[in-house]
């Protein structure tokens, strides 16, 4: 088995914190979650996680104005210069200090960063080799606090600073000799942000408590006059002896308290505010958070830390619409290049919102799990996945799109476990809120609700093969209950165990019920003779997790002590074990006072899961490492990083002892004025506003793992968000049976000479896709029954799993659909002796299918009831004029043909 799996995306978190941003074309949201940054295709309905992290949580994102760079800093400062075309790194760089907005010049050749009270101005990469990619121009101060926002002119000549301050400057990205900078108050709070007026110098400036100033300007873009060169080349300016004294690379710009003019001539640019707006102080609303602007429709969307929204229409400030979307602070507002779409992120609930104002209607809406997620599980076709979270939500993802289609919210505590039945449309899962409850994912209800007599907290799940029995594992009570699916009724209670029962599994092809539990026990319960005890399997350790093999023949348990054994459940003999304690490498938290190595004595794995096909197991715990082992040769054979985020906790082996001090560790103590919500200090000596608002650096670990069925990707539960590790989709030369004659000019020999089974064969010994393709597309189809006929047995377990991922990308449907009938016809029984071995193969089969199915069932429906639409519409025409004896012949026949194309139509849904 080959381990090449790689990170393929994020999904359960869809926006953390930052600035939001719009693709040029508009049909995309770049949104950055965690440490990683997601591409939301609004035109497709999908997502994507690009393959690039930073070492701490994003806090900014500029994208370049064609749309193909995208530069990325994180908390430290630390940036990554990103090609959104290839999905590769550039370029590293550090600010060496936090920035809080970045964003390029709308002729894509320069961007401002702003860091403290500087803004610096660099050069951006051009399609050249540089040596170094980010070139400082210059550096601009003036404002006397953090600067918090950036707006250019539409002809990059000039750009403006907001700060917290109060007060916004606009400096001239050039030496223009009549604007170097200029400073403007009028506010009373933080500058939230500040826009230029289209093709102007005219102003806009936002503040947190509500406040707009329309700023007017006596000189037009055209008017900036450029300074001219001193004719001694020997003489030194201020700004040069300025920029030799701090050292800088470029020139430095300083604000002063005069205004400087070098040509009494030139007549300077000089603003006045021309009005001032307030908006509603009723209630929170003047906790303004978040603002944007869209210059040529002249819109301004403000976002408040009520959840609520104001679209305006500048500079007469009429009040378009207004909503509240969410119940916490909007945290960043963003608008398409039409102006149409206005996406919207609220970081305390993990929300993503993309509206349509015009129509006044959602065009995206996500919420990830705004707490940790506990569990996953997988469809029985691979296709969907459903996650549970200590917030009490049920979430169902598709794995194709990495969309949540569904969340149901009727448990009211923690979600511990989730499964989906073999039918694969119901979800059944168990919280501490005492009750289990079944989901049915074709009309989205909770159809089943299941109780214990007594309450009890629900810790473990599982489902039987038929999709028949429930059960459920108390962490109080230490029994296990059993349900009936049909009638929701409890059959049974199972008692035996002597401490809590911490995982439940059922044999995927008998009535066999593993569970193990913290009294050192795995027990096997027969579900078929009343429910008896059929063995019980000694651990040397309190048990954490059990699971079956896919075939049934074989059990792995892990316990505390770091060690996972395997059991035939058979003879109950054990076969094998596996040390994993230092394979965890856990990190060492910033409160611990023991070393890393002394932790990882009590660390252990609490989840394992098997491979589609039972020759690996994956193990993941309380550590940023997911460990795949090979089980008969009982050895590790990759561990996979889930992260490399260091704003979690316990990310390092050693701690940094330039932070600690007599006192502690300065990673705990919590500085700053505020929370970030806009809360200011209420107490003299106070550092935090809101005493009840919780401050936390959460800790990785991995709470669940699963495999998908199909055997092309597995899942994590992680303290990040549900990670997916899929297979390479890029080509890998992997020939099989490889000889001399295998070449590509003997296969297109071969296809000249139309031996399309021997061309089939040799195609499949080299092994390249494209050459696969070519071969299997030129086969003529009415050929395709002899050959799969003719076709050795080995190809023909090979040629099924090259027709399932086809199926996935290839517009030929039929073609491909007849070539998968024609070999499960004619080797049907064959395949079914070996179908544990060919699982996998099957199962991403049926999920091609299925996907083109649902799809297809959803186009035909709209064209039947179109079509249904026309002849009705043809059939009220018909009645408004008389008719001919002929005419209503054809109507006749036209009426039979539509009907007989209607049935066909049904026919095949």
């Amino acid at each position: 088995m080959k381990f090449a799996y790689k990170f393929s995306n994020l999904l359960g978190a869809v926006y953390r914190q930052g600035n939001l941003n719009f693709s040029t074309d508009g049909n995309a949201v770049i949104s950055p979650v965690g440490n990683r940054i997601s591409v939301f295709n609004l035109k497709n309905n999908t997502s994507e996680t690009l393959p690039v992290s930073t070492t701490k949580n994003i806090t900014c994102v500029g994208v370049s104005p064609d749309g193909r760079l995208a530069i990325v800093v994180d908390e430290d400062g630390a940036a990554l210069l990103v090609s959104l075309i290839t999905r590769a790194v550039l370029h590293h760089f550090h600010f060496h200090k936090p920035v809080s907005s970045v964003r390029f010049s709308p002729d894509g050749r320069k961007f401002v960063v702003t860091k403290e009270n500087v803004a610096l101005m660099y050069h951006a990469p051009g399609k050249r080799h540089e040596f170094n990619a980010f070139v400082l121009d210059k550096s601009y101060y003036g404002p006397y606090d953090e600067t918090t926002c950036i707006d250019w002119t539409d002809d990059s000549k000039c750009f403006v600073v907001g700060s917290k301050d109060m007060s916004t400057w606009v400096f001239g990205a050039e030496r223009w000799a009549n604007l170097i900078y200029y400073s403007l108050g009028g506010h009373k709070d933080v500058v939230v942000g500040c826009f230029f007026e289209k093709d102007s110098l005219d102003l806009y400036t936002v503040s947190q408590d509500g406040t707009l100033c329309v700023w007017e300007s006596d000189t037009d873009l055209d008017g900036l006059v450029l300074k001219k060169k001193s004719a001694d080349g020997g003489s030194r300016n201020e700004e040069e002896e300025d920029e030799r004294q701090e050292g800088q690379e470029g020139e430095v710009v300083r604000g002063r308290a005069e205004t400087p003019a070098d040509d009494k001539k030139i007549k300077n640019v000089r603003y006045k505010q021309a009005s001032k707006h307030f908006f509603n102080k009723e209630g929170d609303f003047n906790n303004l958070t978040a603002a944007a602007f869209h210059k040529q429709t002249h819109i301004l969307v403000t976002g408040f830390a009520s959840g609520v929204f104001h679209l305006h229409e500048l500079p007469e400030f009429n009040l378009v619409h207004s909503l509240s979307i969410s119940q916490q602070r909007i945290a960043s507002v963003a608008v398409n290049a039409s102006g149409d779409w206005i996406a919207f992120g609220c970081s305390r609930m993990g929300q993503l919102l993309v509206w349509e104002w015009q129509s006044e209607s959602y065009v995206f809406k996500q919420q990830g799990h705004f707490n940790n997620m506990a569990a996953l599980a997988y469809s029985p076709d691979g296709q969907y996945i459903v996650t549970g979270g200590d917030d009490g939500k049920v979430k169902a993802w598709n794995t194709s799109s990495g969309l949540c289609f569904v969340t149901f919210t009727e448990h009211t505590s923690s979600v511990t476990c989730v499964a989906f039945t073999a039918s694969g449309f119901v979800i059944v899962s168990a919280s501490l809120d005492g009750t289990v409850r079944a989901f049915d994912l074709h009309r989205y209800r909770n159809f089943r609700t299941f109780t214990s007599p007594r309450p009890a907290q629900f810790s473990s799940l599982a489902v039987d093969a038929s999709g028949e029995l429930v059960s459920a594992g108390a962490q109080d009570s230490f029994e296990i209950f059993l349900w009936s699916m049909q009638t929701g009724r409890l059959l049974e209670v199972l008692g035996g165990h002597e401490g809590p029962v911490s995982c439940l599994c059922f044999s995927p092809v008998q009535s066999i019920l593993a569970s193990s539990s913290w009294d050192r026990t795995v027990r096997l319960w027969d579900m078929m003779d009343s429910w008896q005890v059929k063995e019980t399997l000694p651990l040397t350790s309190d048990g954490l997790a059990v699971t079956y093999r896919p075939d049934g023949q074989e059990l792995a348990v892990a316990t505390l002590n770091g060690e996972i054994t395997f059991w035939n459940p058979n003879t109950a003999t054990q076969t094998g074990s596996i040390s994993g304690r230092h394979d965890l490498e856990v990190g060492r938290k910033d409160t611990d006072k023991v070393t890393a190595k002394q932790l990882a004595k009590g660390k252990s794995f609490t989840s394992v899961c098997y491979s589609a096909d039972g020759a690996s197991v994956l193990a993941g715990g309380q550590s940023k490492f997911v460990c795949i082992y090979n089980v008969r040769e009982q050895m590790l054979m990759k561990k996979f990083e889930i992260s490399c985020n260091l704003s979690f906790d316990a990310m390092e082996e050693f701690l940094d002892r330039r932070k600690m001090t007599e006192f502690g560790s300065l990673a705990l103590v919590d500085e700053g004025a505020g929370d970030g919500d806009g809360v200011n200090i209420s107490l003299p000596g106070v550092r935090k506003g809101d005493m009840s608002s919780r401050h936390f650096k959460p800790e990785i670990r991995v709470s669940s793992l699963r495999f998908s069925p199909t055997g092309r990707s597995w899942a994590a539960t992680t303290t990040e968000g549900l990670l997916v590790y899929s297979l390479d989709g890029s080509m890998v030369f992997d020939p099989y049976d490889l000889d001399l004659d295998v070449t590509p000019a003997s296969i297109r020999k071969q296809l000249r000479l139309q031996k399309w089974t021997s061309a089939i064969v040799l195609a499949f010994r080299l092994n390249e896709k494209a050459l696969k393709q070519e071969v299997l597309e030129t086969v003529p189809h009415e050929q395709i029954p002899v050959i799969c006929g003719s076709l050795p047995d080995i190809y023909v377990e090979k040629l099924l799993g090259f027709l399932a991922s086809c199926l996935e990308t290839s517009g030929h449907l039929q073609f491909y659909m007849t070539w998968a009938q024609n070999l499960l016809m004619l080797h049907g029984q064959k395949l079914k002796n070996r179908s544990g071995s060919i699982l996998a193969t099957l199962q991403a089969l049926q999920k091609s299918i299925q996907r083109h199915s649902d799809n297809l069932s959803k186009l035909c429906d709209f064209n039947m009831y179109s079509i249904r639409y026309a002849v009705a519409l043809s059939k009220q025409r018909g009645m408004k004029r008389p008719a001919a004896p002929e005419d209503e012949e054809d109507e006749g026949l036209s009426d039979e043909m539509s009907q007989a194309s209607l049935d066909e139509d049904d026919m095949r849904l």
